[in-house]
């Protein structure tokens, strides 16, 4: 994220959730509970009252933390963890990791699409 912002983290958190939706077949209604945190150095608005803007996000329970500083660490990061109920133990899930994030588990990562030269 360049920079702490309103503007940008809600951008950020967009980004992250749009990402979660479009590669998973999870509902609000399956969500247990969402938490997210945010490194120390973002403080200019609370990931949640983003996430509770969104359709069918109102009724889920959500909860923001701030994760300790570690040197050398990822900075202005926003994380999320999402619980929720599943019939099938083999579904499969996909699990964001964008922007500078991608660095921390590549193997995870969607690749981005090769477009035709």
């Amino acid at each position: 994220m360049p920079e702490n912002s309103a503007a940008a983290m809600e951008q950020a958190v967009t980004e992250l959730l749009n990402e979660l939706e479009a590669y998973n077949t999870i509902t609000p209604a399956e969500m247990v509970s969402v938490t997210f945190s945010v490194t120390p150095d973002l403080d200019a608005i609370f990931p949640a009252s983003v996430a509770r803007r969104r359709r069918g996000w109102q009724q889920v329970p959500l909860l923001d933390v701030q994760q300790m500083m570690v040197q050398g660490s990822l900075e202005r990061c926003i994380r999320l963890l999402l619980q929720f109920n599943c019939d099938d133990p083999q579904r499969q899930v996909f699990h964001p990791y964008l922007r500078q994030a991608k660095r921390l588990r590549p193997d995870w990562s969607r690749p981005e699409a090769v477009l035709p030269s």
